[in-house]
């Protein structure tokens, strides 16, 4: 099915019935609690590991892996995964459809995301995303250096960074053009030749009679209200993580012809009807 792309434009939310609000109350309960619970372990680690391992997360990268586990098995969610997550040293890039892509990706492999500043600020989402090491950057090319160096630093530590280079989520349908900024840091002569870059395409699976752009979260959607939906259906579908084989960085000319092609993979590995640029 192919969707006319304006972002825009977003699905009207269905109405939430007694038994949608029951379920809502259950699953919202039991999902506090996990994110609590799972913060309180992660800064008790945490609070020891620093001392000892400083920016290395031995312990505390494996925190996030289990409550992302935890989350599909909560909302009744499948979460499958097809090839496997590279072990080289460097970064993980993804088309990017919901807040679920967090979820989606860290419950396979530990990773670090790569956020915009803003989220730093964000109640709550702030303090979990701080918790677990996201790495927050200014998208200003004046501050590219700096995002370089912090790349080096992460990268040599032995963290898989990861980041969505189309800059925004979309329905589900389709991929957008990768930004290239962020790809610049990985030609600096210290990650050039040793740095790998992994193309993961995440493919939802709408519960059956939804509107097949049901897990997607883009444009003006409130996240409350999607919250809401996610938390009241009936049934789930499934979300399939699909991880392709990761490119050397040395082998491309230039940062631009690096992002064309992990875009063109990425694409690739999508449904034959969720291929389009928009």
């Amino acid at each position: 099915m192919n969707f006319t792309w304006n972002p825009g434009e977003t699905p009207p939310n269905s109405p939430i019935g007694a038994a949608g609000w029951v379920r809502v109350m259950l699953r919202g309960v039991a999902l506090v609690f996990l994110l609590l619970g799972g913060l309180i372990v992660l800064l008790a680690l945490r609070g020891v590991e620093r001392p000892m391992q400083g920016l290395h997360r031995p312990w505390t990268a494996h925190v996030p892996q289990w409550v992302s586990r935890a989350v599909f098995r909560v909302l009744g969610m499948r979460h499958e995964t097809e090839g496997a997550p590279m072990h080289a040293h460097g970064a993980v890039v993804a088309n990017h459809s919901s807040w679920l892509d967090i979820f989606a990706l860290n419950a396979r492999k530990r990773i670090y995301f790569v956020s915009k500043s803003e989220v730093a600020g964000w109640a709550g989402i702030g303090l979990l995303a701080r918790s677990a090491g996201t790495v927050f950057i200014n998208r200003n090319p004046r501050e590219a250096r700096a995002q370089t160096e912090m790349f080096e630093t992460r990268l040599q530590m032995g963290h898989k960074l990861l980041f969505f280079p189309e800059g925004t989520s979309t329905d589900g349908f389709r991929v957008l053009p990768f930004k290239t900024t962020l790809f610049q840091a990985f030609f600096s002569p210290h990650l050039l030749h040793d740095a790998h870059i992994q193309p993961v395409s995440v493919i939802y699976t709408a519960p059956r009679g939804e509107d097949p752009r049901f897990y997607g979260w883009w444009g003006d959607m409130e996240f409350a209200p999607h919250l809401l939906a996610m938390l009241a259906a009936r049934r789930h579908g499934a979300v399939r993580v699909v991880y392709h084989a990761p490119v050397r960085v040395d082998a491309f000319d230039n940062r631009k012809a690096l992002a064309a092609s992990l875009e063109q993979i990425v694409r690739a590995g999508m449904p034959p009807d969720r291929r389009g640029a928009g």
